[in-house]
């Protein structure tokens, strides 16, 4: 009480302030008074809550808006500064710092200091504050990036240059440290550009010539990356001749203007943000192997492509950024497809194209298509294979779905397709695109229909099977319903399960209408999928779809259910998740009897006791039934070992105070809990 008393005294002064100018009157400043004393004490209790602090914050930058509306409004004539004016600033920043004293591991709150501090222009305060934060988590990314920024935007590139490249020796790895980098290197070439172009200055033009413009000069980073120094060795001799004549950085300064300071970072970030792979060759023992990430690869493309720079500067560092790709790793299938895709990236596709650029388009996609063709035909690997040909399918999708793609493009799309699906051993997302947008073109189409069977034939891929499912039933087959059965036969074994899940939902979706026959067809699919361990996945999908339209259908009376919840647990395999499931399906469903949920509650707790216990004792405190709620909770935690007993009652004690928080919140009184009575007149 003694701090809470402390706190108070030192409000004194602005509040007098306050209710001089006549901003506030002197109930409100009551008001303002009693909200305060409430935020204090709930900062003193011994456990204090970060939400505290941050609620307490938040109501001193309301306060602080309305202060300067009513100053706006009153319109008092300009003097001398005096403790209002700052004081409710001034005791945000000082609830952050009191929140920082204990929470100082949390990155997020620093975060939010630095954004408040930021706003009210106190600049000299967020260089503090980033310093205290960055002196204390070292190894995040974005509190140097924040940090650089601040600087950046006060002027001061030197600072930010300084703090990214301390940020990049204690996080090498960091992608987007990389690109800020690079994004601030690039702002500082164009800056001088505009500068110079504004002051009349330019590189000497005569020694522009193209044998110099491919000259190798070798800009690279000390060991600590900290500086950036020139091989003078590898410079022509003409320049460094005319250096000596008095010429001195001539040469540097247009290898800076060329990008080459830009082109060093990349090749750093490459080298930096590299990862571990275990790989495995002819069956020797797995080895490691260091590769880049292609996300960085993927940044800095789209950073050079949209940062503002002249064109030969974009194409040059774009060049020095594809051949570095090539370099560094050839046989990813993500930098196969970006670099396929370069031409096209450096296009709009619209419906305004001109001649020529139509033309470039054309060849654009033309050349794209060939590059992946090949890469789908001869993988650097067969690992890659399955990858490459999916890049590869959805490449095709995406141009042929295009509303402005010109049709003759899209069937030389489509026969492209179809020549790779067709091929020995293709991929069944090749056969399984190829289908779709044939079905997408002709939902009736023979063709498609006949490719779908010749195509199933050899895979057990669903996505292949649900193809043809849905070109038979386009085309009125008669034995739809024998093929569903074949596919999920065929299928049952393939690895990605929720992939089966689709082909044996399909026929629940497609070939049923009536709410008896759905049932029948679940019950049958539900005895099959209990024949294999391997479709426990299934099985539990199944029961939930069960469970939502037969169990809880509309159609059938409570006794009905309640013999239908009976013969669960008897005739099938119910989970933890099909159980919760039930229950949750049961207490949102209206007028269900406490018999029906008890009994979901017995069977549930077989195999989730904690769950089963907490949300059946939940239901029945919200049904005005506490004496039987802790009764459920006492008999289960009778039955429970130590360790589930401790969590049992640890989230039983967290439920019982947060709905005394709600209720005590509940009661309080409107002008004590809002200070929306402080409104703008």
């Amino acid at each position: 009480m003694e701090r809470v008393q402390f706190q108070q005294e030192q409000m004194l002064a602005e509040l007098k302030d306050l209710v001089s100018k006549g901003v506030f009157t002197r109930a409100e400043v009551k008001q303002i008074m009693r909200k305060r004393t409430q935020f204090e004490m709930a900062l003193v209790r011994r456990i204090a809550k970060k939400s505290d602090f941050l609620r307490y914050a938040a109501y001193e930058m309301t306060l602080e808006q309305l202060r300067r509306k009513r100053l706006q409004r009153l319109n008092l004539p300009t003097l001398k500064a005096t403790i209002s004016d700052y004081a409710l600033v001034r005791r945000q920043f000082h609830i952050f710092e009191r929140a920082l004293r204990r929470f100082k591991a949390d990155v997020g709150l620093w975060i939010q200091y630095i954004q408040v501090a930021q706003r009210e222009g106190a600049r000299s305060l967020v260089g503090r504050i980033t310093a205290r934060a960055l002196q204390l988590h070292p190894n995040v990314p974005s509190l140097y990036i924040i940090a650089a920024s601040h600087e950046l935007s006060h002027m001061s590139p030197s600072t930010a240059r300084a703090l990214l490249q301390r940020g990049l020796r204690l996080n090498a790895d960091s992608i987007d440290l990389w690109r800020e980098y690079i994004r601030m290197e690039l702002h500082f070439i164009e800056g001088i550009r505009r500068r110079w172009n504004i002051l009349g200055i330019s590189l000497d033009e005569r020694k522009l010539t193209n044998e110099d413009q491919q000259m190798e000069v070798d800009i690279t980073m000390d060991g600590t990356g900290d500086h950036m120094f020139i091989n003078e060795e590898k410079l022509p001799d003409e320049v460094v001749a005319a250096e000596q004549e008095g010429d001195e950085g001539e040469a540097a300064r247009r290898a800076i203007m060329e990008g080459a300071i830009v082109k060093s970072a990349m090749s750093n970030a490459a080298k930096g943000t590299l990862y571990h792979r275990t790989i495995q060759v002819n069956r020797s023992p797995t080895v490691f192997e260091a590769i880049p990430r292609i996300y960085l690869f993927l940044q800095l493309d789209d950073l050079i492509r949209t940062h503002p720079c002249q064109p030969n500067l974009r194409t040059n560092l774009l060049d020095e950024l594809y051949s570095l790709l090539q370099k560094m790793i050839p046989g990813d299938p993500e930098a196969i497809k970006m670099k396929a895709t370069r031409r096209l990236r450096e296009l709009t596709l619209s419906a305004e194209l001109s001649g020529s650029q139509s033309e470039r388009m054309i060849d654009s996609i033309q050349y794209a298509n060939e590059q992946l063709v090949h890469a789908v035909n001869n993988p650097p690997s067969d690992n890659t294979r399955p990858e490459i040909s999916t890049i590869y399918a959805y490449f095709v999708k995406e141009w042929c779905q295009s509303p402005t793609l010109d049709p003759a493009l899209k069937q030389y799309l489509i026969s492209s397709l179809r020549r790779s699906a067709q091929q020995p051993g293709a991929s069944s997302i090749l056969q399984a695109t190829h289908l779709r947008l044939l079905l997408s073109e002709d939902k009736s189409s023979k063709g498609a229909l006949k490719l779908a069977k010749r195509y199933s034939l050899t895979t057990d891929a669903p996505e292949v099977w649900l193809a043809r499912l849905d070109a038979e039933k386009a085309a009125n087959e008669h034995d739809v319903q024998l093929t569903w059965t074949m596919a999920c036969s065929t299928v049952h074994n393939y690895a990605k399960k929720e992939d089966v899940e689709k082909v044996w939902l399909w026929g629940l979706d497609h070939l049923t209408t009536r709410e008896g026959t759905r049932g029948t067809l679940l019950e049958d699919l539900l005895k099959k999928s209990m024949r294999d361990a391997s479709m426990q996945s299934i099985h539990e999908t199944l029961l939930l779809r069960y469970i939502s339209d037969v169990v809880y259908s509309k159609h059938i009376d409570d006794a009905a259910r309640h013999k239908l919840i009976q013969k669960i647990p008897i005739t099938y395999f119910p989970t933890k998740a099909v159980w919760k499931h039930l229950f949750s399906l049961g207490c949102a469903y209206e007028n269900l009897s406490k018999t029906v949920l008890c009994t979901i509650y017995e069977n549930w707790r077989n195999v989730d006791s904690v769950q089963a216990a907490l949300s059946w004792a939940g239901w029945l405190t919200d049904h005005a039934d506490g004496k039987e709620a802790v009764k459920v909770i006492k008999t289960a935690t009778a039955q429970l070992p130590p360790a589930e007993r401790a969590h049992l009652n640890q989230l039983w004690n967290s439920r019982l105070n947060r709905e005394r928080d709600e209720e005590e919140k509940n009661m309080k009184k409107p002008p004590d809990d809002m200070p929306i009575v402080l409104t703008i007149e």
